[in-house]
């Protein structure tokens, strides 16, 4: 008698290829991206936050800002980037960068890979919630094109505080969420060990968000995940920022203002008709 195997569902299959310990993180697409990068450190106020990476560069010969969250490789550069989670410091000095990018008129690029802002106690008391909220509002206010791209993990409001752009794109196996699927499970269910069944529940997969008009376009990976092949994932981030840059390269402030504000504005809107 034949015995059924369980498949996996698809969404939790691209949330295992989102976290693959070998997947391309943002420092591994900025020396592929851009040259001439110098990197920009701390906020002025606090410190620098090593989970985010930002600076100055050179993309296709235009000068650019790039801004990205680092989770690091090994045990010793995860502990020094804390895994990707960034303080308020981190999101304080890429509105530095970003309103830098306002001042020299530059564009700016954003790696989105973080499975949340971090949430300790000492974060909390120098203004998480603050920076965060600042941050969306600034970015949605940059007189520049915006370009946030998620390459791995896209976690809360960790993420979209640099995800405010005239142009959002996923990796193809990346997710974009309010909440990781265990932590979900753990409250629906009162078991994290059903984090499968949120995942499917939660719509958390490129397809998924740009089906729901939440991104603008899902940035294709190398056969079997952007960790088989990190020049080709590159290549293909490369071409897709190219094109949205080409694309926005005659609006004016006024025009990339309002194109950001209408596009965020819309989401979550729905209408009933009344029979």
């Amino acid at each position: 008698m034949d015995v059924a195997v369980p498949r996996k569902d698809p969404a939790w299959e691209r949330v295992q290829l989102a976290r693959h310990a070998k997947r391309p993180h943002t420092l591994d697409y900025f020396q592929r991206l851009f040259t001439g990068f110098s990197e920009i450190h701390g906020d002025r106020f606090f410190g620098d936050d090593p989970a985010i990476v930002c600076g100055m560069g050179f993309f296709n010969g235009q000068p650019v800002m790039a801004l990205g969250q680092e989770k690091g490789r090994d045990t010793k550069q995860k502990l020094h980037r804390n895994f990707g989670m960034p303080k308020p410091e981190g999101y304080r000095k890429s509105m530095r960068v970003m309103n830098l990018a306002a001042k020299f008129k530059r564009p700016i690029i954003c790696l989105l890979d973080t499975p949340g802002a971090y949430p300790g106690l000492d974060a909390e008391e120098r203004g998480q919630a603050e920076a965060i909220a600042i941050s969306l509002r600034e970015m949605a206010r940059l007189p520049v094109p915006v370009i946030s791209v998620i390459i791995g993990e896209g976690g809360s409001g960790g993420a979209l505080a640099m995800g405010v752009a005239n142009r959002v794109y996923m990796m193809e196996n990346t997710v974009y969420s309010v909440i990781s699927p265990e932590s979900c499970a753990a409250i629906i269910w009162r078991d994290s060990g059903k984090a499968e069944l949120a995942a499917a529940a939660l719509r958390l997969t490129a397809p998924d968000l740009l089906e729901l008009g939440l991104i603008d376009g899902i940035i294709a990976e190398p056969p079997g995940g952007a960790h088989n092949d990190f020049d080709l994932s590159a290549t293909y981030l490369s071409d897709a920022i190219k094109k949205s840059l080409d694309g926005m390269s005659s609006w004016t402030a006024k025009q990339l203002v309002d194109q950001r504000y209408d596009k965020f504005r819309k989401m979550g809107n729905f209408f009933e008709e009344v029979g």
